[in-house]
């Protein structure tokens, strides 16, 4: 049996229509295969063998064999499937009625046969097994497809239901911390701002995932108005969106802080974020700290603003963080690990 790639198979055990056939098929430009029973076809037909394309085979070949195994293969292809079958049968008679069940996609050839019928035949069933592949192709893409729409589908609605929940616990939040409209509003709108720019970076990306050092330099850089006030150190690496947004929330939290009330606030104040990625046993999780220094002695709030409920809740709760604060004097410091998931599970609804 040759071990090159199926392409027809032979089957024609008695007499010289093996020898025949195979040469024939072979000069037509298709690569023969031979096999001298029922139970060596099995193992050359699709999905065994995908790239078989038909199967020449004498009428004595089928009646003396075990047929069964055969008909059940047939009975049980795909509907895009008809897979050719070419029946070499003797002259001026029918063919058995034992071989009703190959009464769809076969060619009968009587003996004897001319050289450009066969070749003939063989081409017209490559070319018709070739046309069932393509359109099994074009199923298989739309089926794609179509779950790839689903999947979006989904990803939107959970992704609003998040943000809409997102939004509702910063305008509880900053209606809390502020009593003035003004103030109220330039926060407000800060919080949307940053969370538009997070969503932005996952759209990017088809809603999947979002850079770590994008996300950090957007909220850092509008702050920058003084060459090397920080310091971004770390892999880069890919986060997905269910840790990219409240993540990138956090860094605008942070930043804000340190703005008002820590190292951002005076101008020899420097902000530190340094992070790595830990590999074991196939789980990645991230380490990062963020470390201010050169500002005021920071100080344990009195009260939990909407930074701290957004850490204590939302990354330790949704992201499965861990989170160490330390309010020195020298200043405010965060430590953050949490696992990193290579992809996301978008629920079902």
């Amino acid at each position: 049996m040759s071990a090159e790639p199926a392409r027809i198979i032979v089957c024609t055990p008695f007499g010289r229509d093996g020898a025949i056939a195979s040469g024939l098929i072979r000069d037509a430009g298709f690569d023969p295969v031979s096999c001298t029973d029922l139970p060596e076809i099995l193992a050359l037909l699709p999905p065994a063998r995908p790239d078989a394309l038909c199967l020449v085979i004498t009428e004595e070949a089928l009646l003396e064999g075990e047929r069964s195994q055969l008909a059940a293969w047939i009975e049980s292809q795909p509907p895009w499937s008809d897979f050719p079958v070419i029946i070499l049968g003797s002259r001026g008679q029918e063919l058995d009625e034992r071989l009703a069940f190959l009464n769809h996609g076969h060619i009968v050839l009587e003996r004897p046969f001319s050289a450009a019928s066969l070749k003939s035949a063989v081409a017209s069933a490559a070319r018709a097994r070739t046309r069932q592949l393509q359109v099994k192709a074009y199923i298989e893409e739309r089926e794609k497809s179509d779950e790839r729409q689903k999947l979006l589908i989904r990803e939107l609605h959970h992704r609003v239901k998040n943000t809409l929940a997102n939004v509702q616990a910063m305008l509880g939040a900053t209606a809390r911390s502020h009593t003035d409209i003004e103030s109220f509003t330039r926060a407000f709108s800060s919080r949307i701002v940053s969370l538009s720019r997070t969503h932005e970076k996952l759209t990017e990306d088809y809603w999947q995932t979002a850079s770590l050092r994008r996300i950090l330099t957007q909220e850092l850089d509008i702050y920058d108005t003084k060459a090397g006030r920080f310091t971004i150190e770390g892999p880069d690496t890919h986060l997905v969106s269910d840790i990219a947004v409240p993540l990138g929330m956090a860094f605008h939290e942070l930043a804000t802080n340190a703005v008002k009330y820590g190292a951002l606030s005076v101008e020899e104040g420097r902000v530190q974020v340094r992070w790595s990625i830990e590999e074991t046993e196939g789980n990645r999780h991230l380490n990062l700290s963020w470390q201010e220094t050169g500002g005021p002695a920071a100080t344990t709030p009195t009260r939990k603003g909407f930074g701290s409920v957004l850490l204590e809740r939302v990354l330790t709760v949704q992201c499965n963080a861990e989170i160490q604060t330390d309010y020195a004097e020298t200043g405010f410091s965060l430590h953050l690990t949490m696992p990193l998931p290579k992809s996301r599970l978008v629920p079902r609804y």
